[in-house]
């Protein structure tokens, strides 16, 4: 078949030619965008923290009493918490990992007496947590060793403590110390007093920051202690690890007994791992979801958009079709003439969309910091607008093969 012809016949409506071309391109543009920022969204909402998370769970104590005693208390509610049936481990932690809310430190492998261009310096989430604290997280140490119980001090408003060791994530080791071992190693920040030294004692392979949306969320820092008011009077937080499906029996239990402990406190903040992740990353699936709809929606109004523009062509070309029949034509010729009609229509389209999809893609660089589109994006949404194309206008091309030379020549 010559396309020439097919040319001369689009050209006649250059309407129904532009508003079709421009509804595919800005489909294939907001499609293939859409795309590639659903699969971010999906690989950010399941990528590992590095926890146990299935069962583990948090809860806070607040005392309210005169004569509340914070460190005692402390004490007191680990020996309970470990006690109780189904329980793995406790500890103590200043905040949640996943839980948008925590602690960051600037750590540097040189002290400030050194030129700030001969060191390095990288930001960290700090977590506090005693000699319990791997085991009741569930990460794994992949080098040096775990803390001990010479190794935890308690850290106040106006005492730092005696902080020597520090264990920190993987992703971290490998910024301070490239291309060799973070073990052993000394690192200065101000987590012992300004600028002080402390000495990497271990190495765990992940364990995710508070900030679920932070660039260095894999950047952890682990330290051996446990606060005593240093940000909120006579408040403690601790982090329970329950067996394989145990988790919501030990919640109530560990609700219960800490109430029984001690009645001059308020025990409150109750959460499961899974529910401080679901919260954190209900904007990046409800993102998901929109786009997804998005998507779809705008597929189904291109292609409704092709049926109706070729179905108006076809009633417009009854004669033109009849006469066709007429010199012998058959119903494939037919059917072939529309579908390779349409297949330049949005072809065109498709061409037109592959520059708008790039330079959306641009626009989202620039304005909200999303990474480049991968190459494969455009063939493959281009693909799919094409095979929806086709689709469309079977229908339509199919009713136009029925058209008979008789019906054609009663119009004359």
């Amino acid at each position: 078949m010559e396309f020439r012809p097919v040319l001369n016949a689009l050209m006649r409506n250059k309407t129904g030619l532009l508003l079709i071309v421009l509804q595919v391109a800005i489909t294939l543009a907001i499609v293939c965008n859409s795309v590639f920022i659903i699969l971010q969204r999906i690989e950010k909402v399941n990528r590992p923290s590095g926890m146990q998370e299935a069962g583990l769970f948090t809860v806070n104590s607040l005392g309210f009493a005169p004569d509340f005693d914070l460190a005692g208390s402390l004490r007191q509610d680990l020996d309970a918490l470990r006690s109780i049936p189904g329980v793995i481990d406790a500890t103590t932690i200043n905040s949640v990992p996943l839980s948008q809310g925590g602690w960051s430190e600037g750590i540097s492998d040189q002290p400030d007496s050194v030129p700030q261009e001969k060191r390095i310096r990288e930001s960290s989430a700090v977590y506090m947590v005693d000699e319990h604290g791997l085991n009741t997280l569930g990460v794994k140490l992949i080098a040096g060793r775990d803390f001990n119980a010479g190794d935890i001090s308690p850290r106040t408003k106006d005492d730092k403590g005696t902080l020597h060791s520090v264990i920190i994530t993987q992703a971290l080791a490998e910024k301070m110390f490239p291309g060799g071992s973070a073990v052993g190693k000394t690192i200065y920040s101000s987590l012992p007093g300004k600028n002080g030294p402390v000495t990497v004692v271990g190495v765990v392979e992940r364990l995710q920051a508070p900030w679920v949306g932070w660039d260095k969320v894999e950047q952890t820092t682990l330290v051996p202690q446990y606060s005593l008011g240093e940000f909120d009077a006579n408040s403690s937080r601790y982090l329970i690890r329950a067996e394989p499906g145990r988790r919501d029996e030990v919640m109530k239990e560990a609700e219960r007994k800490l109430g029984e402990i001690n009645t001059g406190r308020i025990v409150r903040g109750l959460r499961s791992i899974e529910e401080v992740r679901g919260d954190s990353y209900r904007q990046d699936r409800a993102m998901t979801m929109v786009l997804t709809t998005v998507i779809f929606a705008l597929l189904a109004v291109t292609g409704l958009g092709i049926v109706g523009m070729v179905s108006f062509w076809v009633t417009r070309r009854i004669k033109q079709i009849g006469t066709r029949r007429a010199l012998g034509a058959r119903r494939f010729d037919i059917r072939r003439y529309f579908m390779i009609e349409n297949l330049i229509v949005v072809g065109i389209g498709v061409a037109v969309g592959l520059v708008l999809t790039y330079g959306f893609n641009m626009w989202l660089m620039k304005h909200y910091e999303l990474p480049r589109l991968a190459w494969y994006y455009a063939p493959f949404g281009a693909l799919t607008v094409l095979l929806l194309g086709q689709l469309a206008v079977f229908g339509p091309a199919t009713r136009a093969t029925r058209v008979s030379p008789a019906v054609a020549t009663r119009t004359v």
